[in-house]
């Protein structure tokens, strides 16, 4: 089941993390998904490995993956 959400003019999108244990973990994942084009708000939940992402459009999930792999963990999947 992928749990995406669309709003007029908005993506959500959830993945699954695995690595983060605290909240620079959070704030590492959050701040380089942020970065990507189009994206308007991440939140990073370290104790259950989900992120929700909100942006313009769908994602590439490449993209996703090079953002996580960047903060040092490794994206899993949409969940």
């Amino acid at each position: 089941m992928t749990a995406q959400t669309e709003t007029p003019g908005s993506v959500t999108a959830v993945y699954k993390v695995s690595g983060m244990s605290c909240g620079h973990c959070e704030g590492s994942v959050s701040s380089e998904i942020g970065e990507i084009a189009g994206v308007s708000s991440v939140k990073a939940v370290a104790s259950t490995g989900e992120v929700t992402v909100v942006s313009d459009a769908l994602l590439d999930e490449a993209t996703v993956r090079a953002a996580v792999d960047e903060a040092g963990f490794e994206l899993v999947g949409q969940v």
